[in-house]
């Protein structure tokens, strides 16, 4: 069967050629690069580019945190021209690189979770873990609220200036859902919530190609209002508008979810699996969120590894299961339509 989804591995442009030699050494082929602010300029990506390619690997898309969550940008601040226009050159640079995807998230705060540690789910390692009743109690995180139409105008404002760029550099956006996916954090409205809310950014630009998303498997799955995950995939899978799918599970619902492994999650992984490749998502799959190290401080690699691996194995057999069904269906109809001739009959069933 023809493989058409990516596999790619998440790093950063200081990773080392001793950990890009651990990612190929693992099949993969296709890196996520998130770009440090002093290395989003045309010279910096190549020397990674080229540096990465002596291991047989290749950008498949780049973000920069400080670009693509950014205060001064989502939040209208005085200099948000300043830093669109840094973040329209590093689109610039990424284009002439040959990288087709530079990030988005509408998160000024960034992501909001309760605190890095063990739990019940998490065989006594450290991930992630979200009580909401926690976080909904905090201040106000910046210096007033920021209501609903003021983010989308603040959005709209950014994509005229940012879209023109991105058709000329031939460059997509894809845009993060807010996570975790509620209405407001920190006192700022969030722009993407639930599925209507990438309705809206999409009809706001025409629908353009050059706006996509990043399909967040696990902020579908934080939340009961986000959308219907496996109709949603088939849905921007005709639409061709899934960039990037990270694949993560969750313990359960919000209020209280911790990131599990893959396979102890409340959702069928291997179900959704299956779902990306019938609809024929032909795009980059990553796995988001490993566990930390015991310190707290970074995410393990070997413990990225083993969530790699484990996905890996999760499409490989979806790719098979699928492949079955269409050959099953293929012969079934093929004998049905031929049952009156012999010769089909005899080639149908040696199929």
């Amino acid at each position: 069967m023809l493989i058409m989804i990516k596999v790619q591995a998440n790093c950063s442009s200081r990773m080392t050629e001793e950990q890009m030699q651990s990612v190929r050494g693992m099949g993969i082929e296709y890196l996520a690069v998130n770009f440090m602010l002093e290395d989003t300029d045309y010279d910096s990506i190549m020397h990674f580019q080229e540096k990465a390619a002596k291991y047989n690997l290749k950008i498949a898309d780049a973000g920069c945190p400080d670009l693509q969550k950014c205060p001064e940008i989502h939040l209208g601040k005085p200099e948000r021209d300043l830093w669109i226009d840094r973040y329209n050159e590093f689109t610039r640079a990424l284009g002439k690189a040959g990288v087709p995807v530079n990030y988005i998230a509408w998160q000024p705060n960034g992501i909001f979770r309760s605190r890095i540690g063990e739990g019940k789910y998490n065989h006594g390692e450290k991930s992630f873990i979200c009580d909401m009743e926690e976080i909904l109690s905090r201040p106000i995180a910046n210096d007033r609220e920021y209501g609903e139409e003021e983010i989308w105008s603040n959005f709209r404002y950014f994509m005229d200036r940012a879209l023109p760029v991105c058709e000329k550099a031939d460059v997509k956006l894809a845009l993060h859902p807010n996570d975790p996916p509620v209405p407001s954090l920190g006192g700022v409205h969030s722009l993407i919530w639930n599925t209507e809310c990438y309705k809206r950014a999409f009809e706001m630009v025409g629908n353009s190609p050059y706006l996509t998303m990043k399909m967040c498997i696990g902020c579908w799955l934080e939340s009961q209002d986000f959308g219907n995950l496996m109709k949603d995939i088939e849905t921007f899978c005709i639409q061709d508008k899934i960039s990037i799918v990270h694949f993560r599970n969750v313990s359960s619902t919000m209020p209280y979810f911790e990131e599990t492994l893959l396979e102890d999650g409340y959702a069928d992984m291997y179900a959704i699996m299956k779902q990306l490749v019938r609809c024929g998502y032909d795009g980059q799959l990553n796995i988001d969120h490993p566990f930390f190290e015991r310190d707290g401080k970074r995410m393990s690699d070997m413990s990225a590894a083993y969530f790699t691996g484990y996905m890996k194995a999760l499409l490989h057999c979806a790719e098979n299961e699928i492949q079955g069904e269409k050959t099953n269906e293929y012969t079934v109809n093929h004998y049905t339509a031929c049952d009156a001739a012999d010769d089909c009959r005899i080639f149908v069933r040696q199929v």
